[in-house]
């Protein structure tokens, strides 16, 4: 028999936990503090422990997975927030939590993710010194929540990483996040765009050159990996890279060393490799654009940063930050007012995260009161603005037209709603196979529960909103 312990403060709440992970042969014992579910947990042998992080009381449901950590207990212990923040993922993950999910949370997500830890056969992970979180990513949707999670694991690890999303959707700040909070922290984070210089200047930037290797060699000069000794390079637009350079690059992860340009020596390298790309490196194998054992070589680990689009709900706290930021460097005082804000929201953003920031600075620049209006915001989209025949703009005239995007999205759920959400019939009716229908379910944040375990394990379900 196993055993499971709820942990919240809200007594419907644990009712309703209750009844949703009820099974013949577990028992369910239930705390409403985090000192009464230490007793439970000394008092029973406890499988797994479901708390919510935010409870009134003295101590939080991250204090209670540090004390169940730190008295040696083998529960493992699952977290629930309202506040899904890369702090709290950080905290959550270092100090042993088996996962941490964020409400509104998919029902089948947390009856799969207390399956995994009671089938779980590897002991929990001892609890390690708590790290300050790094500035830059922001957002508490559920596709945020889980990069966060992402960057928790591979900051732990020290195989390469592959950071794949849209242009200025923040993969520099993964990378960043990922270097800070691991063992590497003290010594060098090296950025590099792969796509801003020629391969041979690019050659000479990462591997160093020699002192006469080429014209204007007048000194022999050290690589960028060199200069990342110990720490991490950030290999951003990997796919913009030569076959030549990605062979020699392929020897750098494979060998710990580099060659400089124009030398017969090569040099031991102890550096850990995060790239990014924004384009999809298995078409670019196939088409054969990228070398095969480099992708697989990157990607040990994968994370993708989604677009702005797919985690609206995010914008309001992305747009707080940056209105705060661009008012500072101005020197002025303003406010946004809620129709301004919807307009934000309702944008595609095309640019990301970056395009939103750029957008903020400019009407803090330029918006003529202390309240940015909606008349004041001017996105450059034809879903909300677009040409008269006389050159003009007409506002809105689009405006509760699906974008092609949206089209593609309905379709996919009428598919798998004929389908009854099975998987394999889906692939089959779209003419795709399974793995292309996982990265459709990906871009539009359709979850895909893993096989096995129920009669609806082989179906999809739109998360709740």
């Amino acid at each position: 028999m196993s055993t499971l312990l709820i942990v919240d403060d809200d007594a419907e709440t644990v009712r309703f936990m209750e009844e949703l992970l009820a099974e013949p042969g577990r028992q369910i014992l239930s705390a409403g503090t985090p000192d009464r579910a230490l007793a439970l947990v000394r008092e029973h042998e406890v499988d797994v422990v479901v708390s919510d992080i935010h409870l009134n009381a003295d101590r939080s449901g991250l204090d209670l997975l540090r004390a169940v950590r730190s008295g040696g207990h083998p529960a493992r212990v699952v977290l629930i927030s309202g506040f899904g923040t890369l702090e709290t993922a950080i905290d959550a993950v270092r100090h042993g939590a088996f996962d941490y999910v964020s409400k509104p949370f998919d029902i089948a997500e947390v009856k799969a993710t207390v399956e995994r830890a009671l089938t779980a056969s590897e002991p929990p992970p001892e609890a390690p010194t708590p790290i300050e979180a790094p500035p830059g990513l922001i957002g508490r949707s559920p596709a945020m929540l889980a990069v966060y999670k992402q960057i928790a694991h591979a900051a732990g690890a020290q195989a390469p990483v592959l950071v794949v999303g849209g242009s200025g959707t923040g993969k520099e700040l993964v990378a960043r996040a990922i270097h800070r909070h691991g063992r590497r922290a003290a010594r060098p984070f090296v950025p590099v765009n792969c796509g801003a210089l020629t391969e041979t200047l690019l050659e000479s930037e990462l591997f160093g050159h020699t002192r006469g290797a080429f014209t204007g060699a007048v000194n022999d000069a050290r690589g960028l990996f060199e200069q990342a000794q110990g720490g991490t390079i950030f290999l951003d637009e990997i796919s913009e890279t030569s076959p030549a350079l990605q062979v020699k690059l392929l020897r750098v992860l494979q060998e710990g060393e580099v060659r400089p340009v124009g030398a017969s020596r090569t040099v031991k390298v102890d550096v850990r490799v995060v790239a990014a790309t924004n384009v999809d490196l298995e078409e670019a194998v196939a088409a054969g654009r990228f070398r095969q054992d480099l992708y697989y070589r990157l990607s040990v680990l994968v994370i993708r940063v989604p677009a702005l689009k797919g985690r609206r709900d995010d914008i309001p706290l992305l747009v707080e930050r940056f209105l705060q930021n661009a008012c500072g460097r101005a020197g002025r005082t303003m406010t946004i007012a809620p129709g301004a804000l919807e307009r934000l929201v309702s944008y595609d953003w095309p640019g990301n995260v970056r395009e939103l920031e750029n957008t903020i600075e400019r009407l803090v620049l330029t918006s003529p009161g202390h309240v940015i209006t909606a008349d004041d915001v001017r996105l450059g989209s034809a879903t909300s603005e677009t040409r008269t025949p006389g050159g003009g703009l007409e506002p809105r005239m689009f405006e509760g037209l699906p974008t092609l995007d949206e089209l593609e999205r309905r379709y996919l759920l009428h598919v798998l709603d004929a389908v009854s959400g099975n998987r394999t019939r889906a692939a089959e009716a779209l003419g795709i196979d399974r793995r292309t229908l996982y990265r459709m379910a990906e871009r539009f944040s359709l979850s895909l529960p893993e096989p096995g375990g129920s009669s609806d394990a082989d179906k999809v379900s739109e998360p709740r909103s």
